[in-house]
């Protein structure tokens, strides 16, 4: 990841050591595998069998073959150096689970909204959730199959973003891919830092 000085005098503009981040988005989009493929410790995990109850409230449309689902939250970590920790968490897909997501979102800095372009529709949720709650965030554009479906300007006009809101082609499978996604944010929130201070 790039990394931010770890003297005190270059310390990030963030002003703290250990910053929450919250992994959001819709039903199947890739968010459990995300913090596990990028967390150095053993992710903590809430995940369940679909069961058939299940299967008839939530949708499966581009899943069909998705056999668990995080019911609580996904928790992992990652050091980006001696002065930088990143908490990240997880928060549930459907729609049932929502209301954990204000629980979830207390202390966070920023976020990742995680979106599949084969079900653009499931990211419209975490979006506005964020844009209400002045947190700032980024999309992660979820490329399952190893290649980009859509540009990022095509999916900021699908979705309505804001020109401010940086788009990241990923694929959250791989590490690398993932640490990229988190480093994206990164940047983003200390620019928004320094243009704040500037103001003072």
């Amino acid at each position: 990841m790039a990394s931010v000085g770890s003297d005190p005098a270059t310390r990030s503009p963030l002003g703290t050591s250990a910053l929450k981040i919250l992994v959001a988005g819709g039903f199947g989009v890739g968010k459990t595998t995300l913090v596990g493929s990028v967390s150095e410790i053993p992710p903590l995990r809430t995940e369940e069998m679909l069961s058939e109850i299940g299967g008839e409230v939530d949708n499966l449309e581009g899943v069909e073959s998705k056999r668990t689902t995080t019911v609580a939250l996904d928790f992992g970590r990652i050091t980006v150096n001696d002065a930088l920790i990143l908490y990240l968490f997880g928060t549930p897909g459907q729609e049932r689970f929502w209301f954990m997501w204000d629980e979830l979102a207390l202390g966070a800095l920023g976020a990742v909204v995680l979106a599949d372009t084969r079900r653009l529709d499931g990211s419209f949720a975490a979006v506005d959730f964020f844009e209400r709650r002045q947190i700032p965030f980024i999309v992660a554009v979820n490329n399952f199959y190893g290649h980009q479906l859509y540009s990022a300007d095509e999916v900021r006009e699908a979705i309505d973003l804001d020109q401010g809101v940086p788009i990241v082609q990923c694929d959250v499978r791989h590490r690398e891919s993932s640490k990229v996604v988190l480093t994206t944010l990164l940047e983003d929130l200390i620019a928004r830092a320094t243009q704040k201070a500037a103001r003072r």
